[in-house]
């Protein structure tokens, strides 16, 4: 038999190794099914654009449902809270309604660690494609905190607006019911309403919203009576607020 030539053998020999590599290559793991969304939905009428007074009373609401929130931790602060919204051309309009006693909130300024004292806050995931979604938390003292979070296998962190001016501004105002806007007062609930443009929400896909579309959100309230916190939400999550695989269907109308 002909002996392989030195070129012949380095092809034969880089064969075999090529072989050998992709038989023990494994398999590609198999996709991982997104789990199933909660059945909780949400309708949201379409409206003209008006403006925000904090206090809900523009008729345009009529046309949207209260939705309550659940108490998830329940410090002895079980305080009715609710929620509705609407959808125009140019952005999105959320109401928070909800029963207090005592104003707990002391942060002036927005971009601040709102969550350590009594807030309102919602998420707007707007496309299952990608684990980035927005945030969005308003104090009763009528400071803000608006975020966009890429959340990788629950590894997260919230970027601020760039270029936060013109018609990327949200419009928002609170109404404090049965006492004065001040920290420490007593009082009887406090209601927040919020404009979010579109143009703000730029970074994200499916946007804007259109009839027919849906998004995934969900909506939270936390409030520090006494020293202690109560947490509610629209749809039951985990002990983090952002495990957004579980939250709710906004469908708009």
């Amino acid at each position: 038999m002909r002996q392989p030539s030195p070129t012949g053998f380095v092809i034969l020999l880089f064969g075999l190794l090529l072989a050998s590599l992709s038989a023990c290559k494994p398999s590609p793991p198999a996709a991982t099914a997104a789990p199933d969304a909660p059945d909780a939905q949400l309708t949201v009428p379409s409206t003209s654009d008006f403006a925000v007074t904090g206090d809900g009373a523009n008729p345009a609401w009529e046309r949207a449902a209260w939705t309550p929130l659940t108490i998830r931790r329940d410090s002895g602060h079980g305080y009715a809270t609710r929620v509705k919204m609407l959808y125009s051309e140019t952005g999105l309009y959320v109401l928070f309604d909800g029963a207090d006693s005592l104003l707990t909130a002391t942060l002036e300024g927005d971009y601040l660690e709102l969550w350590t004292e009594d807030v309102y806050e919602f998420f707007f995931w707007t496309d299952e494609r990608y684990p980035v979604y927005f945030e969005y938390e308003i104090s009763p003292l009528g400071y803000q905190l608006p975020l966009i979070i890429p959340n990788f296998e629950d590894r997260y962190f919230g970027w601020i607006p760039w270029q936060y001016e013109g018609d990327r501004v949200t419009r928002k105002a609170v109404s404090i019911q049965g006492g004065p806007a001040t920290p420490g007062a007593a009082i009887s609930g406090w209601r927040a309403e919020v404009f979010v443009p579109y143009a703000l929400l730029t970074p994200l896909q499916q946007v804007p919203a259109e009839k027919g579309m849906r998004w995934r959100a969900n909506f939270y309230r936390v409030d520090y009576d006494g020293g202690t916190s109560s947490t509610w939400s629209w749809v039951p999550v985990g002990e983090s607020f952002h495990t957004f695989e579980r939250y709710g269907t906004l469908v708009f109308e």
